[in-house]
């Protein structure tokens, strides 16, 4: 606990910038519990860092969100903020920047609303908490995977729900990344499915979840769905998630060529269309940061102190279409990250004072993903599968280690998912098509909660080597979480001796694998 120094201190500077002090809320006593508002999914805090952060809640109805907050769990003399509108054209959600918070801090939240109608409607609160950023070097622990609820594996209360989000609780990191396919709004639930050994996984089911959603209430409803989890919860309400996004909150392998017209679960066969809604429920539902002049953007860094710059991309919103570009100079449709992602990302990198640049990227580099997986053709993530000099999406990703060798960048480490399965691939030039790059690595892992698949092929385009992998085995996919291939990755990076170590996880909380990086050019 915070000396009350301190706290005085965190109060004061709270305060002078523009939040309100006050006494707490109103009682409810006047109110009937069956007309209060609920709180119906919980909290969530993202993007935390140093001195600012993201919270979220979400309201059954028309609600004034009132926030306090505080450096200790009683609540004993809290800071209450300006309330926040929680209105039917985000579905009750609403989300608070916080700014000018107290470095390497834990803040704890406290959330309620109030029925708009009838002032003395209080929900119960709901408290959360996170951690800020540190100014000095201390030890920094984090942890990342993605997938959730993917393949029609939703929440089977009797096997534990989504159990994952436990394990990774249990090692008290100071925020998760969730690299991608965070719901599957292509991803219908049936009640009952048989197992393989004879037993039956029994689903939460919900109407959006009964069908592939298209409208946007439906892409919303894939949120809420994953928010019925009592382990995603309660993991909320403890450690910040840094979003990012992949193709299943839209459709599987979307981008602009995708056609849905002899697709019959669709109505809505405009894929943009499809896009922007997901893209509203996504930015609506999580605690992502907001972007003023581009408000659906996902890609952004994150610096959590001296020690970790987060880079999260972005491999959908700008990519050309999948398949159609084998060319060997750059062009628009060879493009995944889009020109101005890639410049903004040199341009950050470059200016990087951290030891680690972390590279959150929603597919992997190497990994050959198909678009049409039973053909094996066309590509779908950056790798096209012909193991020679740089092609099509490969063009953007060459030119950019190029310049992170050319610029002297050290200590970037990529870390990625999408595949289903865990891995640790290290990048040799020296076994590379392409050769003008320093050798890097590259960390695989998933599923949080959905079908296991793998292993995929790699390209040897960059010279991706296989230091450790975990797959189903050969002739088997798509297995359920009941089967323990459920995988999620812990970073930990050493105050003192700046190391770096990357540890894979099962659902179990089994240590995998493990890798030690030491930085260059740092103590």
């Amino acid at each position: 606990m915070k000396t009350q120094s301190t706290r005085r201190t965190f109060l004061k500077t709270t305060a002078a910038s523009g939040v309100m002090l006050g006494t707490g809320l109103g009682m409810p006593s006047l109110s009937r519990a069956a007309s209060r508002p609920v709180v119906t999914h919980g909290v969530q805090s993202g993007d935390v860092s140093a001195h600012s952060a993201m919270v979220w809640s979400r309201s059954d109805r028309a609600a004034k969100m009132h926030l306090e907050l505080d450096t200790v769990e009683s609540f004993k003399d809290p800071l209450k903020l300006a309330p926040t509108n929680a209105l039917p054209n985000t579905d009750f959600a609403a989300k608070r920047l916080l700014e000018q918070l107290p470095a390497d801090q834990e803040i704890f939240y406290r959330i309620q609303f109030e029925d708009l109608n009838d002032v003395n409607g209080l929900s119960e609160p709901v408290i959360g908490r996170f951690r800020t950023g540190p100014m000095s070097k201390r030890s920094v622990r984090f942890v990342w995977s993605g997938d959730t609820a993917g393949q029609g594996w939703g929440i089977d209360v009797a096997r534990g729900g989504m159990k994952t989000y436990a394990t990774m609780a249990q090692h008290k990191p100071d925020f998760f990344i969730h690299s991608g396919d965070t719901v599957y709004s292509d991803g219908p639930m049936k009640e009952e499915v048989p197992l393989a050994d004879g037993s039956i996984w029994k689903n939460i089911v919900t109407p959006e979840k009964s069908k592939v959603a298209e409208t946007l209430n439906e892409f919303r409803g894939q949120w809420k769905y994953n928010l019925l989890d009592e382990n995603l919860k309660a993991f909320n309400a403890e450690v910040p998630t840094f979003f990012q996004w992949d193709d299943h909150e839209v459709v599987n392998n979307w981008s602009s060529s995708k056609d849905l017209l002899n697709d019959a679960r669709y109505s809505e066969k405009n894929v943009g269309v499809l896009a922007a809604r997901a893209g509203r429920a996504f930015h609506e539902m999580t605690p992502i940061s907001y972007t003023p002049a581009e408000p659906g953007r996902v890609y952004r860094k994150v610096p959590y102190g001296p020690l970790v710059d987060v880079f999260f991309l972005d491999l959908r919103s700008y990519r050309g279409a999948n398949g159609a570009s084998m060319e060997s100079e750059l062009s628009d449709a060879a493009r995944i990250l889009g020109a101005t992602q890639l410049a903004w990302l040199k341009r950050e990198l470059a200016a990087s004072r951290a030891t680690w640049k972390v590279i959150a990227c929603d597919m992997p580099i190497g990994l050959i993903v198909w678009d049409n997986w039973k053909e094996k053709s066309g590509a779908e993530a950056v790798a096209n599968g012909d193991h020679g000099s740089p092609k099509g999406r490969e063009l953007e990703f060459a030119n950019l280690l190029h310049f992170i060798k050319a610029a002297e960048i050290e200590n970037v480490v990529w870390l990625t998912a999408d595949v289903h399965y865990t891995a640790a691939h290290y990048y040799n030039p020296n076994n590379a098509a392409f050769q003008e790059f320093n050798g890097f690595w590259e960390f695989v892992t998933g599923p949080i909660h959905a079908g296991t698949f793998g292993p995929n092929g790699l390209d040897k385009t960059f010279g991706p080597e296989v230091k450790f992998m975990k797959a189903p085995k050969e002739g088997q996919f798509n297995l359920p979480p009941s089967d323990g291939l459920q995988f999620f990755g812990i970073v930990d990076v050493d105050g003192a001796s700046e190391h770096l170590t990357v540890r894979l996880m099962d659902s179990a909380n089994n240590e995998l694998y493990r890798q030690t990086l030491e930085p260059v050019g740092k103590i």
